[in-house]
């Protein structure tokens, strides 16, 4: 099979040759580029150059050489094979490596913190110590009224970006095997939290549920029209389109499943049966945390994939996920975890650890392997290649178990 055959068929929930594997085809199934440096250092890799695509969370984009080795199936639209119009400029990163940055989220040294700007306006902080950039300044923080919310400038697809989009999608799709993921948001709870402010948005939801509403509503008649126009662009090229909302925290869901139910499953569903009903592309929804008390209510709104599978998380049991929601969802992630195993365990102990997570996901297909979110900074490089050695290893179907 090519890679993107066997994403297709593991998504169709068919046992295909091999269990798909993915190094960072959305922003939450990467790597950090301290980590990333730390590991072309280990494996000997001395060309090519460290790209931060993604500020806030210091993503690297991996680079073909990695992809191959490690066996990835899936890529990027977005930020994937350097096929993207951002000029890069070099940057020294908290460890003192160097990697490049994109000239338009350059940072600033201010005091003690670097800083990064949108329209003049500080966006973005790492204080001194930190590895990450916060986001700061939400620019609805302060607004009153519908009219308000209104008045905000709101992001719409250019032409132009979407000319990119249609002709890197089609380029992609004609010249490589690997399947192709869009990444495209979708966000209605975290953005409202940008927008707003997380706490504020939170209290929204419970005492100033007319402005919530008009801001959900104003979010969902901006994500159709793009969503229109960016499925007339790479509809026909790309196989997923990643959805997002945090909904979890580490010990439960962030909102009441009923008021989940009430006020953002609606919404959802606007936006994931749009999908299905223009295109025959698969609904990818990274949603981070403790979300098993919604995973009903999220097949139902029509939730093909879910990500990263926090398994750490309460009630997210990697065995009780897919003996329950096996034959509805797909688990993209879960393959290892990274909050204590990746970062503390040994070599050996990680081999055992991802086969377990292989054979508990994998029979039956719809799995695709990868970490629990990103791989953070303090993961030693010989256990990223404990992994993904280990996933390739193990991915010959059948699965024994």
């Amino acid at each position: 099979m090519t890679s993107r055959e066997r994403i297709l068929c593991t998504l169709r929930h068919e046992e295909p040759d091999k269990v798909p594997i993915d190094l960072g085809a959305m922003r939450s199934t990467g790597i950090m580029a301290i980590a990333y440096n730390q590991l072309k250092r280990f494996l000997g890799v001395k060309d090519g150059s460290t790209r931060v695509y993604d500020v806030y969370q210091q993503l690297a984009e991996p680079e073909l050489d990695i992809l191959k080795r490690f066996g990835v199936d899936v890529i990027d639209l977005d930020h994937s094979l350097g096929l993207h119009p951002e000029q890069w400029k070099s940057w020294r990163l908290p460890d003192g490596s160097l990697c490049e940055m994109p000239v338009n989220q350059y940072p600033v040294r201010q005091k003690n913190e670097w800083v990064f700007f949108h329209k003049s306006k500080v966006v973005g902080r790492m204080p001194d110590g930190c590895l990450y950039f916060e986001s700061c300044n939400p620019p609805l923080a302060d607004a009153k009224s519908k009219q308000d919310i209104l008045n905000y400038d709101w992001y719409y697809y250019t032409d132009e970006e979407l000319r990119t989009l249609e002709e890197k999608s089609k380029w992609l799709h004609k010249h490589t095997d690997f399947a192709i993921m869009g990444g495209f948001g979708g966000n209605i709870l975290e953005s409202g939290q940008s927008l707003r402010g997380w706490d504020t948005f939170m209290m929204d939801l419970m005492i100033n549920r007319s402005f919530a509403e008009d801001l959900m509503d104003k979010l969902i008649e901006v994500h159709l029209v793009n969503l229109k126009k960016y499925l007339q662009a790479v509809g026909d090229y790309i196989q997923i389109i990643q959805m997002g909302d945090d909904l979890g925290t580490q010990h439960s869901p962030q909102l009441s499943p009923d008021l989940y139910r009430e006020l953002i499953k609606p919404r959802h569903s606007r936006i994931y049966q749009y999908v299905k009903q223009h295109s025959d592309l698969f609904v990818f929804l990274h949603s981070c945390g403790s979300i098993y008390a919604l995973l009903p209510d999220l097949i139902d709104a029509g939730v093909d994939i879910i990500n990263p599978v926090q398994t750490s998380a309460a009630d997210m049991e990697a065995q009780r996920l897919k003996r329950e929601f096996g034959d509805n969802l797909v688990f993209w992630g879960g393959g290892a975890d990274t909050q204590t195993v990746m970062p503390e365990a040994s070599p050996a102990s990680i081999r055992e650890h991802v086969m377990e997570r292989i054979h508990i996901f994998a029979p039956g297909g719809g799995f695709v392997f990868a970490p629990v979110h990103n791989i953070q900074a303090n993961v030693p490089p010989e256990n990223i290649v404990a992994v993904y050695e280990t996933a390739l290893e193990a991915r010959n179907y059948p699965i024994t178990v």
